[in-house]
């Protein structure tokens, strides 16, 4: 459901002032434009599913979030007790239990067949058993264990849930040595399993495999269980995967399924599992490696966004408020949900969200843990995430654009990067003398940082170039995918096309006028792995070989500029991560897509800060490290939603490190009355000429606030049916918008407006 749209007449001025980047909205009578207009709508039924959190353990008020639906965690006979009680307070019900590794001792120890599957979980290359806790080892997705998850999910379905998620389908790259796994090569390949740490052949068909595996049983258990639902029920469920990014899987040096889920037909859709605690990995930029959380989650969001753009397939983003990593204090962890939540926010083409993970971790804790001085969430922060929990319900917007960004280059990456993500990756792939400066292969830290993802992306983020992880594998995929980008980056030191038709799309897209430009030297040795560029009747040493042949050019093409029918090729002999080791590399790099995009006669545009239109919403980020100090300076009319206070400005300052989310008042038209943000669920909302009444809910034990747009100041506000007066509730006559606050109540509190 979109929001309603209304017009009226505005124009909308852009001025760069001396002392920073000014964006200045003045009303106009301008005739003959017409521009729309907006209004929040927040007022949306839960059957939308817009929102949702996972939850462990029986319901409590604290917890209680008042989203969509809920996902009570696990398969156990606990957890499915509890549904009852969500659905008594109005939850659309979700499950969701962990595909990798979780309470499954049962299955471990023989308990469930008779036959002990500790073979089955991960090791190391030490024979060492690879665990997510005690007895929880991360598992081999073997047939056996695909069995004993389809028996435990029926009871879930047998409870009545309407979704399922299977969470984090994980297999570590160094892993691959246990006796399951061995036995799964041995029916894959037919062949005697081969140590992957061996050779980077080895490796890279480990992954490969690892990849197959989980795809399948993914395959398996929700094609069953959706034929057992609708069996025994004549009742369709639905399937959900919660996965970390790309970006993060391969940072980590993990291997999962990622856009192969895709193509089954079984699985409905993915949860990003996006958040501080893979967002706050350090990346390297100019030289320096450290902590670029807005940065980090920007790609890692546009990576998921990307690969589930265009598919039919939903795709939840998660955010979280504190993470796992318990020694940080409050400011540290509202700072980098900040970050990741903005980030979130500048991907468009998603308005779906997991608001929460744990929130008895968040409404309960206390941190730094450990610390005699810690202490639980401060009322103004549980405040701000109820505010914005309601609010992410709205960001189904059907006016998008991006303030003077220049919008059209992307990043090919692809999920065989996950392949390549242990030994002997570093062994064989690194240079030779670390202090040579050779800009052909990495360095053995920037093997192990990923350097080479984040030498292709960060200098254009920094410089506010909103910059897309496209994903390579979907051009096989989608017709018509690449059509919205202009100019594209692609290297293969660090992934490979699986398939070479991939090339042909390729370039079709560049002789319809795309230009893309090829990153590499062809020195990773990974490019000797079998696979089809080096099978059967090809003979090429690397899969860009290939793809030069493809666009007309010698297969060994030296640094250039070709055309190929209306647009170009660019082939550039350094290795991607040179581009992250320094400022004049970083500029390299831009230069070669302003290049690229002047050529098409459009400007490249420099800044240092985003600036995202949703509707009636503004989502800005001033960036650090940037071609600016300045910060960036906004003036009109907004609601900041990220004060406690929901305050009315008429001008706000985003300095470099930190983000904003406004309501444009300026670009709100609705008829009043007109409720625009609360921290809680406004229930049974009813308007009359007399005014207005609601209810909202809220977890236990938070400030709550709202603030509503009104024709005129109210003549009396109720509470709980008793008469307040200010400052229980302000009224702001410029914006005629009333706040009201008072504390929460799970059962709801009532307000009356009098007008």
């Amino acid at each position: 459901m979109r929001c309603f749209v209304y017009s009226c007449f505005m124009a909308f001025f852009v001025v760069l002032s001396a002392s920073g980047a000014l964006i200045a909205q003045e009303d106009t009578a301008q005739e003959g434009r017409q521009e729309k207009s907006f209004a929040p709508n927040l007022l949306r039924e839960r059957s939308l599913e817009h929102t949702g959190f996972q939850h462990a353990g029986p319901y409590n008020t604290r917890s209680d979030l008042r989203t969509d639906f809920v996902m009570p965690y696990g398969i156990s006979d606990g957890t499915i007790a509890t549904l009852k009680d969500w659905q008594a307070a109005d939850y659309v019900l979700h499950l969701m239990t962990g595909v990798a590794w979780g309470d499954y001792t049962d299955y471990l120890d023989g308990i469930f067949d008779g036959t002990e599957h500790w073979d089955d979980a991960q090791c190391d290359a030490a024979d060492k058993q690879v665990l997510h806790g005690p007895r929880v080892p991360y598992m081999v997705p073997s047939i056996a264990f695909g069995r004993y998850l389809e028996d435990r999910l029926k009871k879930t379905i047998d409870a009545g849930v309407v979704a399922v998620h299977l969470e984090e389908p994980e297999f570590w790259a160094f892993a691959g040595f246990s006796e399951g796994f061995k036995r799964e090569w041995q029916i894959y390949y037919n062949e005697p399993w081969i140590r992957p740490d061996s050779t980077c052949d080895a490796q890279y068909r480990a992954s490969k495999l690892k990849y197959y595996l989980y795809r399948r049983m993914l395959d398996r258990l929700c094609s069953s269980l959706k034929e057992y639902s609708l069996a025994k029920y004549n009742r369709p469920v639905r399937f959900f995967v919660p996965t970390h990014s790309l970006v993060s899987y391969s940072q980590i040096r993990m291997v999962s399924p990622e856009s192969s889920l895709l193509d089954l037909p079984g699985v409905d859709g993915l949860i990003a599992q996006i958040w501080t605690g893979t967002s706050r990995a350090p990346n390297a930029y100019q030289g320096v490696t450290k902590e670029r959380t807005f940065e980090s989650g920007y790609l890692e969001y546009c990576n998921m966004q990307e690969m589930t753009r265009g598919t039919g397939k939903r795709v939840y983003f998660l955010h979280d408020p504190v993470e796992d990593d318990p020694r940080h204090d409050w400011n540290d962890y509202r700072t980098n949900y900040i970050c990741t939540l903005i980030a979130s926010l500048l991907q468009p083409d998603v308005h779906y969200y997991e608001v929460c993970p744990w929130p008895d971790r968040v409404m309960n804790g206390k941190y730094p843990a450990g610390d005699p001085n810690a202490v639980g969430i401060s009322e103004d922060y549980a405040t701000t995430l109820m505010i914005t929990f309601n609010q992410l319900r709205d960001m189904d917007q059907g006016d998008v654009s991006w303030e003077q960004g220049t919008d059209g280059i992307g990043v090919l990456f692809g999920d065989s990067a996950m392949f390549q993500r242990a030994e002997p990756a570093v062994r064989d792939g690194k240079m030779k003398d670390k202090n040579s400066g050779d800009v052909t292969r990495p360095s053995e830290a920037e093997i192990a940082r990923f350097n080479s993802f984040f030498g292709l992306t960060i200098p254009l983020v920094k410089h506010g170039v909103p910059v897309r992880v496209v994903q390579l594998d979907n051009l096989l995929r989608y017709p018509g995918y690449l059509d919205r980008y202009q100019v594209l980056f692609l290297s293969y030191e660090f992934q490979k096309p699986l398939h070479p038709a991939t090339h042909q799309v390729l370039a079709d897209w560049v002789r319809k006028g795309g230009t893309l430009i090829y990153i590499g030297a062809d020195t990773d040795p990974f490019h000797l792995a079998r696979d089809w560029w080096n099978s059967g009747s090809q003979n090429y040493a690397a899969p860009s070989e290939h793809l030069l042949e493809t666009l007309g050019l010698d297969r060994n093409a030296p640094e250039g500029n070709s055309a190929f029918g209306k647009g170009n090729i660019t082939v550039v002999r350094k290795h991607p991560a040179y581009f992250s080791r320094s400022v004049d590399a970083g500029n390299e790099l831009r230069q070669l897509a302003k290049t690229a995009i002047e050529k098409k006669g459009k400007k490249f545009i420099e800044r240092n800060y985003f600036l995202l239109r949703r509707g009636p919403y503004l989502i800005a980020a001033t960036m650090n490290e940037s071609c600016s100090d300045e910060p960036l300076q906004l003036k009109g009319r907004f609601i900041d939603l990220l004060d406690a206070k929901l305050p009315v400005k008429n001008e706000v300052t985003v300095d470099p490190g930190t983000q904003a989310w406004l309501i444009d008042l300026d670009k709100v038209t609705a008829p009043a009355p007109a409720l625009l943000s609360a921290a809680g669920r406004v229930e049974n909302w009813t308007q009359t000429e007399a005014g207005v009444t609601y209810t909202i809910t809220t977890p236990s034990e938070v400030n709550v606030v709202a603030r509503l747009l009104l024709p005129a100041k109210p003549k009396s506000v109720k509470i709980s049916g008793q008469p307040v007066v200010e400052p229980q509730y302000q009224w702001d006559e410029d914006s005629a918008t009333l706040l009201i606050q008072h504390r929460s109540a799970i059962e709801g509190v009532s307000v009356a407006i009098e007008l």
